[in-house]
C-alpha cells in the first residue's frame, strides 16, 4: 500500500507541471489565441528559475523569474499575432524553436550546477496520517496553489463580469469591439497571463520536480499541455483532472519498473504520449461536442474596423 501512496504523491507532483501550463494555455484560447510556443516558454523559464535558485537559494524568487520570462516571451508573441497579425501557428512554432535553442545555449554552464539543500514540506498533523499523509500532505505549497488557481479561474470565468467579457472576446471579438471593449488589449493581457503560468510550470519543473537543469528537459510536456486543453474541452476543472491523469500515466512507467514488471522500457516511456493520442482520437469521434465547447474565434485574427 505504501508504494501506491508514493505513486499518488508522484502523480500530483507530475500533474502540477501539466496543470499550470494547461491552465495558462486555456486562458490564451478562451480569448481566441492559440499559442504553440508553450514548450519554448517552459524551457526558457526552467533555466531562468533554476539559475535564480542556484544564485539566491530562494525557490519563490526562482518561480518569479520563471513567470517573468514566460510573460515576457508571451508578450512578444502577443504583439506579433495581435497587432501585427502574424500567423498564430507559425509564430508559436517559432517561439518553441527559439526557446529550445536559447535555453540550451544559456543553460550550458548550469548543467552540473547544484541547488541548495531542498526544504521538506509537510502539513502538520495531516502529514502523519498513514498512507493518506505521504500521498496528499507532503507536497510543495505550489501543488496546492495550483488547485487554488484552477478554482479561482473557474470563479473568474463563470462568475464575474470580467470573465464574461473575456469569454465574449473569444466567442465574437467583433461584437465585443462594437460594444466598446478593447479586444486587442484583453487578448494581450490573457496571452501574458497564460505565458506567466507556462513560465511558472517551467520553473517548477527545474526547481522542484527534477530538480536540475538538462537541455530539453521539458520533453514534450508543453505539447501535452496543449492537447490537454482540447481534452478538457476548455474547462479548468477538467484541465486539472486531465493533468493528474496524464501525470499518473507518466509516473506509472517508473512504478511498473520498480515492482519488476517485465515490459520494455521504451514502451513504458511512450505511455504518456500514447495516452495523449488515444484520448484525442476518442474525442475527435464527436466533433460536435468539441464545437459546442470550443471558443468560436479560436485561432482567428481580429481586424478592428473590418
Amino acid at each position: 500500500m505504501e508504494s501506491y501512496a508514493l505513486l499518488l504523491a508522484a502523480t500530483l507532483n507530475a500533474g502540477t507541471v501539466l496543470a499550470l501550463a494547461s491552465l495558462g494555455l486555456l486562458i490564451n484560447e478562451k480569448v481566441g489565441v492559440v499559442n504553440l510556443g508553450a514548450e519554448g516558454m517552459m524551457l526558457c523559464a526552467a533555466i531562468a528559475g533554476f539559475a535564480t535558485v542556484v544564485h539566491t537559494g530562494n525557490d519563490w524568487l526562482g518561480f518569479a523569474a520563471g513567470m517573468a520570462v514566460g510573460a515576457m516571451l508571451a508578450a512578444v508573441f502577443g504583439v506579433l499575432v495581435i497587432w501585427l497579425n502574424t500567423n498564430q501557428f507559425a509564430t508559436g512554432l517559432a517561439l518553441t524553436l527559439f526557446g529550445t535553442g536559447f535555453s540550451a545555449f544559456v543553460g550550458t554552464s548550469f548543467v552540473q550546477a547544484r541547488m541548495p539543500e531542498r526544504t521538506r514540506y509537510a502539513i502538520p498533523g495531516l502529514s502523519d496520517i498513514p498512507l493518506v499523509g505521504p500521498a496528499l500532505f507532503r507536497h510543495h505549497p505550489l501543488v496546492y496553489v495550483t488547485v487554488a488557481i484552477a478554482l479561482a479561474l473557474i470563479w473568474f470565468l463563470y462568475r464575474t463580469r470580467s470573465g464574461l467579457v473575456m469569454r465574449s472576446v473569444g466567442e465574437s471579438p467583433e461584437s465585443a469591439h462594437a460594444l466598446g471593449y478593447p479586444v486587442r488589449l484583453i487578448r494581450l493581457g490573457a496571452v501574458v497571463a497564460g505565458g506567466a503560468l507556462c513560465g511558472l510550470a517551467g520553473a517548477y519543473l527545474s526547481v522542484i520536480y527534477t530538480p536540475l537543469w538538462v537541455e530539453g528537459m521539458v520533453a514534450g510536456k508543453g505539447w501535452i499541455a496543449l492537447a490537454l486543453t482540447t481534452f478538457a474541452t476548455w474547462r479548468p476543472a477538467r484541465v486539472l483532472l486531465g493533468a493528474y491523469l496524464f501525470g499518473g500515466v507518466t509516473m506509472l512507467q517508473f512504478h511498473l519498473q520498480g515492482i519488476g514488471v517485465n515490459v520494455p522500457s521504451q514502451f513504458l516511456s511512450m505511455l504518456p504520449y500514447l495516452a495523449t493520442i488515444v484520448v484525442l482520437a476518442l474525442i475527435s469521434r464527436n466533433p460536435q461536442w468539441i464545437r459546442i465547447n470550443m471558443p468560436a474565434s479560436i485561432g482567428k485574427p481580429f481586424y478592428p474596423g473590418s
